[in-house]
């Protein structure tokens, strides 16, 4: 198949797994030319050796050994990689610590194959990936029902946002993985007043986390103005 990139993505493994390594291995050298193996590494230390060493474009990092989210903060400081999170894990709070630790997507091994490649090319080109499992898990109980009369209850929600906080709902969902201070510079605010703000917004579209709110928000496709 014909790809559009000029270069192959250059995806760098991070997995003290050696069987599920392996296995990963085998299948980003089976997409070249469109993606090539950067390196393998069993922890952060090997993974920083490899990252001074060769280009990195994706680093892909298993969550489900002894590797901690705390490395996701730490390779995310010494590289411009985009980083990509795989776990088998259901616990919601471990993906939005990924996420808020700087990782760009996190796939569930429960996905097809298809779904991570796909994830590494997203977060390659700068998107955001949040798997199908990853968002039925978290939306099922959110999933508007049918209301014949007007709007659903997601609507409803979303019609009680106020003016600025639909603004920090739009920035977040624009840029998931950008820092708290980073997204309040942008606002012009101050970070306590979007701790503020995001406290207001968890409890009108009910849901609780960072991650929720940029499934959500795009799900919801809610922008910085209300529609008229």
């Amino acid at each position: 198949m014909k790809t559009s990139q000029s270069h192959p993505i250059r995806v760098m493994l991070v997995n003290d797994l050696q069987i599920v390594s392996w296995g990963l291995e085998k299948l980003v050298e089976s997409q070249n030319p469109r993606m090539e193996l950067a390196g393998s590494a069993f922890d952060t230390a090997g993974a920083t050796e490899i990252i001074y060493e060769t280009p990195v474009n994706v680093i892909l990092i298993d969550l489900d050994g002894n590797i901690r989210v705390d490395s996701i903060a730490e390779l995310s400081t010494i590289s411009p990689a985009r980083v990509l999170a795989l776990t088998g894990s259901r616990d919601v709070s471990l993906l939005d610590s990924a996420i808020l630790a700087g990782a760009r997507g996190v796939v569930a091994k429960s996905e097809p194959v298809e779904s991570l490649l796909k994830a590494i090319e997203k977060v390659h080109e700068g998107e955001f990936w949040i798997d199908r499992a990853a968002t039925s898990r978290m939306f099922l109980p959110l999933s508007p029902r049918t209301n014949p009369a007007s709007e659903t209850p997601a609507q409803q929600r979303v019609a009680s946002l106020t003016r600025r906080e639909r603004q920090t709902v739009s920035e977040i969902s624009r840029d998931a993985a950008a820092s708290s201070k980073m997204i309040a510079e942008r606002l012009n605010i101050s970070e306590n007043t979007l701790r503020n703000h995001l406290s207001s917004i968890y409890a009108k579209l009910g849901i609780s986390s960072r991650l929720e709110l940029f499934a959500f928000a795009k799900l919801n496709m809610i922008t910085a103005q209300p529609h008229s």
